[in-house]
C-alpha cells in the first residue's frame, strides 16, 4: 500500500538569541526525522516536552516550511508544489490543537468558524455549507442549536469536539492531533479518544497523534516514533515497542508509565538529570548524560538509526544491552 504521508529527513533549525550581547545560536528543533504513514493508521509521536513533537506537527501541516527534507502528501511533494497545488494539499492535512479554546475565535459563532474551510476550499453555496457544517456537528455529538453559539459557551470537551469537527470538515487524508486530550478531564479524554477512533473507522483517516501519555498511546496507535532532542531514537510497531523496547530512553519512559496490574509493571529505570538545553546539546548521543549504559563512544559519536529486531533504533549498545538483560535475573519494583 502506498503511504498517504512520507517524511524524509525533515529538518527545522531556528536561529535564536542566547542572551544579552551574546552571539545567536542555532537550535536544531527537528534534525532529520523520517517515517511513512498509511491511510487508516495512527502514528504516535512521543517524548518529553522540548523534544520536537510540536515542531514536527507544524512541518506536517505546512504551518512552517522545513529547512531541509522531503514531505510527500497523497503522492504530491509539498516542497515542489506551486501556490495552487499547495492550497489543495493543505486541504488534505488538518490539525487539532492542544488547547481547543485558544484555537477558536472568541468573537465568531461556531457555525461561521466551521464553515470557513468550506468557503475557501469548496464551491458550495451558503445553504450547502450550512448543511455540511450541521452534519459534521451532529457526527461529533454537538446539537443543532450550538451552531449559533460562541466558544465561551461550551465546556472543554465540547470545544475539542468543535475542533475535531473543523478538522474533519473537508474529509482530510491526514489529521495531526497535537496533545488533543491533555487539557481535558480523564472521563472526557475517553470520550474524545473514542470519537477519534470512530471517525477514523468511518473516513479511513490517517492520524499523527502527538502525546506524552504512553498509557493513552497504547490504546490508539498502530506504530510509535520516540523522539529525543529533535531526533528519532526508536521507531516501530506499537506491540513490539511496548513488549520489548530497544532504546534506553524508551525503556525508561515505559517503566514510568502507570500500570493497573503490578505484575505487569517492568523494572523501574530512573533517568538522572534534566533534558539538555537545545541551545547547547551534548556531543555524541544526545541521551548519553542521562543514560545508565553510557560508554566513551556514546559521548563522541552520534548513533545512526538502524534496523534491530523488527524496529529501528539509534543506540550504539542496543545488542549488548539486550544480551545483558536476558542473562540478568528478572526484577520488579
Amino acid at each position: 500500500m502506498i503511504p498517504v504521508l512520507q517524511a524524509r529527513e525533515l529538518t527545522r533549525h531556528y536561529s535564536v538569541s542566547s542572551g544579552l550581547l551574546k552571539p545567536r545560536v542555532l537550535v536544531k528543533a527537528l534534525d532529520g526525522v523520517s517515517f511513512d504513514l498509511e491511510a487508516g493508521k495512527t502514528l504516535a509521536i512521543v517524548g518529553e516536552s522540548g523534544c520536537g513533537k510540536s515542531t514536527l506537527a507544524r512541518q506536517l501541516t505546512m504551518i512552517e516550511t522545513p529547512d531541509a527534507g522531503t514531505l510527500i502528501i497523497d503522492g504530491q511533494d509539498a516542497a515542489k508544489a506551486n501556490r495552487k497545488q499547495l492550497n489543495a494539499i493543505r486541504a488534505k492535512v488538518q490539525i487539532v490543537f492542544q488547547n481547543p479554546y485558544s484555537s477558536l475565535n472568541p468573537r465568531q459563532k461556531i457555525g461561521a468558524q466551521l464553515g470557513e474551510a468550506l468557503t475557501i476550499h469548496t464551491n458550495l453555496n451558503a445553504a450547502g455549507r450550512e448543511a455540511r457544517v450541521r452534519a459534521i456537528m451532529e457526527r461529533v455529538g454537538l446539537r443543532h442549536e450550538h451552531y449559533y453559539r460562541y466558544p465561551h459557551m461550551f465546556s472543554g470537551g465540547q470545544r475539542q469536539r468543535i475542533a475535531i469537527a473543523r478538522a474533519m470538515m473537508l474529509n482530510p487524508k491526514i489529521v495531526v492531533a497535537d496533545e488533543p486530550t491533555s487539557a481535558l478531564d480523564v472521563s472526557i479524554q475517553a470520550q474524545v479518544l473514542n470519537l477519534f477512533m470512530d471517525l477514523q473507522d468511518e473516513f479511513n483517516t490517517a492520524y499523527v497523534f502527538i502525546s506524552h501519555n504512553l498509557s493513552l498511546v497504547e490504546h490508539v496507535a498502530d506504530s510509535v516514533l520516540v523522539m529525543y532532542l529533535g531526533r528519532v531514537v526508536e521507531q516501530g510497531d506499537k506491540s513490539r515497542i511496548y513488549s520489548s523496547p530497544l532504546h534506553p530512553y524508551t525503556k525508561a519512559l515505559l517503566s514510568a508509565t502507570p500500570c493497573i496490574f503490578p505484575e505487569d509493571r517492568p523494572a523501574r529505570i530512573k533517568i538522572v538529570g534534566e533534558l539538555p538545553s537545545p541551545l547547547d546539546p551534548p556531543a555524541g548521543c544526545a541521551f548519553h548524560k542521562r543514560c545508565p549504559y553510557v560508554q566513551t563512544r556514546c559521548t563522541t559519536e552520534v548513533p545512526a538509526l538502524r534496523p534491530v529486531n523488527g524496529g529501528v533504533v539509534a543506540c550504539h549498545r542496543v545488542e549488548e544491552i539486550q544480551v545483558g538483560e536476558q542473562q540478568a535475573p528478572s526484577t520488579r519494583t
